[in-house]
This record gives C-alpha cells, structure tokens and sequence, in this order.
C-alpha cells in the first residue's frame, strides 16, 4: 500500500474548476449524506457538533470564549457500505477527504493506514475493489493525544475560535485514475521572463512512453488570453518521473496583483496505453519580492494593508470550505481598504485560497504552532515539517499565497528556525518565508535567515523608539503605548524602528481597541456556539441599571476605536520604507478573554460605526495625511500642516490635492480651502506641500474639519481651536478636595462647590485616566500584568456624553471621546458611582469594560442641601496649561455661573459623602491564560 502524499494533491487541483471549460477525466463516487457513527447517525460533511451528536453537556458560565453547545473530544467512527461501479474496475482507486483530523481507514474490516495532518487532504491509495458493495469504516480522532501538545493553542486546534471539531468536511470522494497517472503540477511563474516552468510528477506502473499536452487560458477577465497548446512525448520509467516544461505567456500576458487578479487555468493531460489523465490547476503570473524593506508585486512596491484571521466561524466553529463564502468574507475586507490577510497559527482551506486569488488579496498562512521550538522535540517537528510541505504542494499553484510563517509568537532554536526556512525556499521559492509573527514578542529585533520581520518592536531601545505599532498592553509597554501616553499629533512616524531591520517589517497585530457589544448580536448565534460570554456581560450590565446605554456605550466606544485604528493605521501609512500592517482586527474576536475589538462583529457584518468608504479613507493604496503637531490650537497660533500622500497604486501619483477646513461649529463661521499639486512617486510617502492659515477669526470654541482629497481618495482630520483668554473667574464658587466643614457649610448656604477630589485619597473608589480603549480584552492582561508585578490598565473604553448639553458650548464634542480629551482624561481618576440610583447618569460618563461594568463618572453634578456641587475627577489645574485643559477650565466655571446649572439629583451632604467613600464591592475576574510569556524577555 503506498500513501503518496501528493495523491491527495492530485485530486485537489483535478477539483478547482467548476467556472472553466476544462473538466476532469476522473471518475468520482460522492461520499456525502448519511453515514452512521459510533455517536449516532450523521451527516457527512460535517462535524459531531452540525450533527449534534453527544450527550449535549456544556458549562454556560464561560465568559472567555464562545462555548460549544455539543463539545467532543475523542474518537469517533463513521461507516458505510459503498457500490463500487463497473467501470472502475481494475482502476487506481483513492478516497479523499478535503479536511479532517488524524484519521484511520479499514474497507472491508482490512486496515488501509492512518494520517496524521490537519491542514492538507486526506488521501488514501485504496486496494483493488471487485464492482459491488463495500464498507468503510473510517476514524477520526480529535482527542489531545492525537497531534501534539504544542499544537493544541493554535487556532488549528483551539477551542477559542475555530473549535476542536470532530468530522469531515469539504469534498469527500473516491476516485479512478489509470495506474499510470499524474501525481501533481506545480506552475512556477516569472513575470520578468514572461514564462512559467510547469513541473510534472508522473507515476507510471511500467516502462513506456506518454504524451504530456498543456492548454492554459484566462478566466476571469473580459481580455481573454488562450495560449497555444503544447505536447511532449516523454518517455517513462516505472515510479515515479518528473519532467519540466516552460510556457512562453508572450507580450499578452496578464499578471496577477490586488489591481487586476487575472488568473490562468492550466489543464495538463497524460495519455498512455492506458488511457488518458489530467489535472487542471489555476495559477496566476506574478512575483511577490522584497526590494529593501519594502514588498513588490510584478517589480512594483506594495504597501500590506492586513487583517489578522484567527478562524472566526460562529455559525459552523470551522472555516468555510466554499469559495463562495469566502469570497463574500474577502469582499467585505476589501470594501475597508484590506488587501492582505495573515492567518494566525493556522492554515485555512483551499477554497480561502481560490477565493483570494479571484479576489486579489494577499495571503500570508502559518504552521499550527503559538509556543515554542526546539531540536529535541522530534514529534512537533515531524508534524510540523510535515504539514509544511504538504501545504506548499497543496497550495503552491495559488498566487494569493505569497507568504508563510512558522506559527504566531514563538521561541526556542533560532538556528533550528533558519534551517527549516532554507529547506521551504529551496523546495519552493514561490514564497516568502518567516521564522514566525512576533517571536521572542519582537525582543529579539531582526535576525538573519527570514524574508520578511512579523514584530511589533524591533528589539530592545529607550522608550517607544523600536515600536512599530501605537498601542500594547500595560504588562508590554509603558502605559500601554505610543498613543495612550505621548501627545497626540500626526507627525510621529516608525522610522526609528525600521532601520533597525534590513528586511521589511509588518506590523503585528495593530490595534486591539475594544468595542462595547451590541448585545442585538445575541439573536445572529443560531449555529454550533452559544454566546453564553456575552450574555453573561449583559446581565452584569443590568445589574448595575445601565441596561438602558447599551446602544449609546456600543456607538461611543466604537466611534472612538474607530479614530483610534484610524490614527495606528496613519502612523505606518507615514512610516517611508514599512512593509505594511496587520490589524486586530476588523472583525470581533469572540475567543482568548473575549475580544471584541472589532469595527465588525464576529460574522463580518457592520457595527454601524463606521462605513467602508470612510474606512477607506484612511486605509487605501492612496491616502492624503495631514501633518500635524497637535490637534489642539490657540488661535493666536499659526495653522502650519504637512500635506502628504501615499502611493502604492502601480504608477507614479500625478494630481492636485485638494483641501478644505471648516468649522463644525454652528456658533463659528470658518471656511479655507486650497490645493497643491501632488506627484509621488509609486510605492512612496511623500510631503507634497503645506496649508498655512491664521486662527484670528475665530473667537469661539470650535471643531473644525480638515478634509483632503486627491483623485477619487479623501481623507479627514478633526482640529479644536480655542480663543486664547484669560482664566474665567472662580468668584462665587468654592473650590475644594474634599467635602471639608467649609464645603458644607458653603453648601448649607446656597452656595457652589467645584469638588476636585484628590486622587490619592479616592484611589479605591476610582480606576486610572486611561485615553485610549483597553487594550484586547481586560480579563487577560489584568491577570498576566498582576503575575509579572506590572500596571494593570484602568480598563475603559470611552468617554460618553450628550454634546448639546450646555456645558459643551464652550467646550465642543461629540459624544464620544476624541483627541481634545487626551490631557484631560490622562490627568483623571474616573469615579465608581455604583452607589447612586441607577437612573443617575454623569454629565461626563466612562465607559467600563464588560467585566466590571462600572458606573463610571468624569463630571457629575448634585443639588445637595441648599447648594450646588460639580465634581470633577481630572485634575484642571495640571492641564490648565494646554490649550484644551485652559479651556475646560473656562467651559466649567462659565456653566456652574449660568442658570443652566441646575442639578437634578437631589442628595444630602452625608448622603454625598457615603456616595464619596463607599468601599467598592471586589469583583472576582476569571484570568485568561496566554500562551506569550510577557514576564521572560531574552537577554
């Protein structure tokens, strides 16, 4: 009996067609429909949990992930008597299965082997059948034994996202060929040379002589290219012969790119004495290189817009095995500037590949490793070595595959790393190849042997000057990063930290701002997995009355991360010589904690925060940047922005690019507008002038918006300018830190108290200022920083806040925070108010995280005995200072004057003070464990 591990290629590519003219010489028996199992009767293809099958037990106290309503874990056996027809008599027969796990085949109760991958199809060589019934027996083992342990965290495996299912899924078949067959075609394209090397591996049972005929065409373009047919006899020896031939595409060639993904099909037929065999395969003519630091595409430098994909699937708890679908999931990423996808430790299936080829999307897979490497563990590097390999001829042919990489975040042997990628690119140097994302967390800087750096740090270096992306857990970085604790401005860039790398550099997993839920979402979960996560953080919520803000927290807080992504996005997009990035993420993780930090939720539908043609705006192939030191002005100061434009379209940039600022402030009247020409040069960054212009005029309080535009790409930027004045006058308000005898006894009096607590003494009844959304989920990094000794981050999301309130009048907002909030939400201790009535809200309200749930205020306001209390939890006299802090300074005091200041939550002074010092009921937060260890750094 013999294996071979490229039957089961063979039968993949002979498959990919149902859109061509070519079809496929192959006999085929379907194996779907009904099957039985040593779990009950089934469906196949499908999973034990589609069908339902087990006793159905399940905790439904989880709040880390999604839980599985019909878990199971072990071995299952699935039978059935098949007809064997006539006509495959005497032929080479295999049966296919698209994807499964380890897997163990008896026909007729005779073993036939076992395999052990998880990536690539199953394909067993089937011994000679006599036409007429015969039954198979086929196991299917998902239990942890079965793959090794390291594998078991990977999103190949876990039960965080894609689940651990038990089944078969995707084609599932037996076949007919002639003994003497063809085994795979693998196209190798060079665009410079306009030709492609097809590489042919025959089996043939017997010493003779063939014909090998090629026919190759475009599909999926209006300009069609048919190449002409080309034959070579070839003589055989018996085994296993590998022949090359070159097809010269000519001066018509059409190459593949994000721009214009054309793809070829390839039909290959052998004919024999025996009869004839083909396989068709699809490939596309393209080259994807580095050039520096930066990627190209057919000799153009390209710029990776990237979406992390962790196998998030509600419905099935497993990735699509259709094109269609997965064409629907690539259309959605593109209509947000997307076009680059890196699978996180796993592989998807074939289908994810066609799909991205039609599509024109960029495709980095990974090994099915999150750990770490090392020479003396001979069974992960087998299944790994193994799975590789496997996945190069499977996928090979498939131009979107441009890049693989050894696992998410590992460790161990360097050295052990080098050696594996030398022997994938002398095997296949259609790719590039990467010793992981993140190793060593980006510790270890760049390291000779890989063709592209996954990181999100180049090394080791003082304060953020090795970063490469805005924002990290406390645990990881300094108060969580660039963007939560520096100065908010759109000048800053990654230099500094590329040019500690030769090779490019992607940033990984950018981002990571949560979202509050939209529990409507709840109803969607119809499918495999419950969201018992998310009901739960919808009870929470109830219990502390603030049910009735679910959507207002849902929009605040997604508005913000949405301004947030923008800003991480631009950060790169300004970067001159980065590879590109790779967001965490567009769509919702529901898995590791509960990550929702999606601007889609888990099902890749909208949130309603933000529409793709705004996305776009800031992350498309062009992209107009404003450069600016601040977002905050006096408007005694001159207005002086950079105007920049990236372009990574295929030619040079040539246009005007236009702008337009004006006030969104219905009190200020405020409009300029001009243009510069702009011609950049392909696969640059580059500033193509300035906009000047003074503030005089404007004597209010306002927001204005920066809006630029270059052909059909436009982008948008939101300013503040402040009338630069003096201090409002604090005359008849007491200003105080504590609710002191004099605070009362103004109180008693009629009078108005501004209460700035002192931070100190309200430390166990408030969280830290924290401007940025927390980052990836509060459960996860709460525990890991209390186990290394480290910060934990105060946790919340947002600011949130009606704009049309008086207050605002001097002091313009949305309701939402944004980048005029930064010093004043830096320099607060937001106050728990869990003690007051539940139909309390703050005039400025913090969003907490779903864990806590807090009732979180940064301004509130009290009638308490005869007087009026305003309590502000940022310290004004640390900021007053900057523009935005002097001015909501001003803003307070001028509301607290007005007759607008009318408290309608009446409170005694004691009552007030219990509010003030009621101890703070400790919630139990279940840790996440992660796989990264963030306490051991490598020297």
């Amino acid at each position: 009996m013999r294996n071979f591990i490229v039957l089961c290629l063979l039968a993949c590519l002979a498959s990919c067609t149902d859109k061509k003219e070519f079809q496929t010489i192959r006999e085929r028996i379907d194996l779907s429909g009904n099957w039985n199992s040593s779990l009950g009767n089934c469906t196949l293809p499908g999973t034990t949990d589609e069908n339902k099958l087990g006793d159905g037990r399940h905790p439904t106290n989880v709040t880390s992930q999604l839980t599985r309503t019909y878990p199971y874990s072990g071995i299952v056996e699935y039978e059935k008597d098949v007809e064997i027809p006539v006509q495959m008599e005497g032929k080479r027969l295999i049966l296919f299965m698209e994807r499964t796990k380890p897997s163990t085949l008896w026909i007729d109760g005779d073993s036939v082997g076992t395999l052990g991958h998880i990536y690539a199809p199953h394909c067993y060589s089937l011994p000679a059948l006599a036409p007429g019934s015969h039954h198979i027996k086929i196991r299917i083992d998902n239990s942890p034994s079965s793959v090794p342990a390291e594998i078991q965290s990977s999103h190949a495996w876990t039960d965080g996202t894609q689940t651990n299912w038990n089944g078969i899924l995707g084609d599932f078949y037996i076949e007919a060929t002639p003994h003497t067959y063809l085994e795979q075609v693998q196209v190798y394209p060079s665009v410079k040379e306009k030709k492609a090397r097809i590489h042919v591996n025959i089996y043939s049972d017997s010493e003779q002589s063939g014909v090998v005929t090629l026919s190759a065409k475009t599909w999926n373009t209006q300009q069609e290219h048919l190449l002409l047919d080309m034959e070579k006899q070839v003589g055989l020896s018996k085994g296993e012969n590998k022949i090359e031939l070159t097809l010269d595409m000519g001066n018509r060639m059409q190459t593949w790119s994000e721009f214009h993904p054309t793809l070829y099909a390839l039909n290959v037929t052998l004919a024999t004495n025996e009869g004839k065999d083909n396989i068709i395969t699809d490939f596309g003519m393209r080259d994807f290189a580095t050039e520096g630091t930066q990627f190209t595409i057919n000799g153009f430098k390209t710029f990776l817009r990237g979406k992390h994909d962790a196998c998030v699937f509600p419905l099935t708890g497993y990735a699509p095995m259709d094109v269609k679908s997965w064409r629907k999931v690539f259309q959605t990423a593109k209509s947000y500037g997307i076009n680059y996808y890196r699978c996180h430790s796993y592989t998807p299936p074939r289908a994810a590949f066609a799909a991205a080829d039609i599509e024109g999307i960029y495709f980095q897979a990974e090994l099915p490793l999150w750990g770490s490497i090392s020479p003396d563990n001979h069974r992960l590097n087998d299944f790994l070595l193994n799975e590789a390999y496997m996945t190069l001829g499977y996928m090979g042919n498939h131009p979107s595959f441009t890049m693989l990489g050894l696992g998410n975040e590992l460790g161990g042997d360097v050295d052990l790393m080098r050696n594996w990628l030398d022997g994938f690119r002398k095997h296949d140097n259609r790719h590039l190849y990467s010793f992981g994302s993140n190793n060593f967390l980006g510790w270890g800087g760049a390291i000779d042997g890989e063709d592209y750096l996954t990181t999100c740090r180049v090394g080791g270096g003082e304060g953020y000057t090795t970063h490469v992306r805005s924002s990290f857990a406390f645990v990881d970085a300094e108060k969580g990063g660039i963007l939560n604790n520096t100065r908010p401005n759109t000048r800053a860039d990654y230099t500094a930290a590329i040019a500690k790398s030769p090779r490019p550099v992607i940033s990984h997993e950018t981002g990571q701002f949560q979202i509050y839920p939209d529990y409507k979402e709840l109803e969607k979960y119809t499918g495999v997995l419950h969201p018992y996560n998310l009901e739960i953080f919808r009870d929470r919520l109830n219990e502390n009355g603030l049910q009735n803000q679910i959507d207002a927290f849902h929009q605040a807080t997604g508005r913000f991360a949405v301004e947030c992504y923008k800003a991480d996005i631009e950060y790169g997009l300004r970067t001159a010589g980065l590879g590109g990035f790779q967001m965490l993420d567009l769509q919702d993780f529901p898995g590791q904690g509960s990550a929702l930090v999606g601007i889609l939720d888990a099902f890749m539908d909208s949130k309603g925060i933000v529409t793709p043609e705004t996305f776009r705006g800031f992350c498309a192939p062009v992209v107009p940047l404003a450069l600016m030191d601040t977002y905050c002005y006096s408007n005694k100061e001159e207005l002086n922005i950079g105007l920049a434009l990236t372009n990574y379209e295929e030619q040079p940039w040539s246009d005007a690019l236009c702008w337009r600022l004006e006030s969104l402030s219905d009190s200020v009247t405020f409009v300029r507008e001009g243009k510069v020409p702009a011609h950049v040069e392909q696969g640059k960054v580059m500033q193509v002038g300035e906009l000047k212009s003074t503030l005089t005029e404007i004597d209010k309080p306002a927001q204005l918006r920066l809006t630029l535009t270059t052909g059909n790409y436009h982008n948008y930027y939101n300013l503040w300018v402040y009338p630069d004045r003096t201090p409002e006058s604090e005359a008849d308000i007491f200003i105080c830190q504590s609710l002191d005898d004099e605070a009362r006894k103004r109180l008693s009096q009629g009078g108005k108290i501004l209460l700035i607590p002192d931070h100190k003494a309200i430390e166990e009844q408030s969280v830290g200022g924290l401007f940025t959304p927390d980052y990836w989920n509060y459960a996860m990094f709460k525990s890991i920083s209390e186990n290394a000794g480290r910060e934990v981050s105060p946790g919340t999301l947002s600011l949130l806040m009606d704009e049309k309130h008086p207050l605002f009048r001097q002091f313009p907002t949305e309701c939402h925070s944004n980048w005029q909030w930064w010093s004043i939400v830096r320099h607060a201790r937001p106050f728990i108010l869990n003690a007051t009535r539940h139909e309390y809200k703050p005039l400025i309200q913090v969003v907490d995280n779903v864990e806590r749930n807090h009732k979180l205020g940064l301004l509130f306001e009290f009638a308490v005995d005869n007087g009026k209390v305003l309590v502000c939890m940022s310290n004004l006299e640390a900021i007053r200072h900057t523009p935005e802090g002097g001015q909501l300074r001003n803003a307070i005091l001028s509301y607290m004057k007005s007759a607008e200041f009318s408290p309608t939550e009446t409170l005694t002074s004691q009552q007030l003070q219990h509010i003030l010092t009621t101890e703070v009921r400790k919630q139990d937060i279940v840790g996440v464990k992660n796989q990264s260890d963030y306490d051991v750094q490598p020297e």
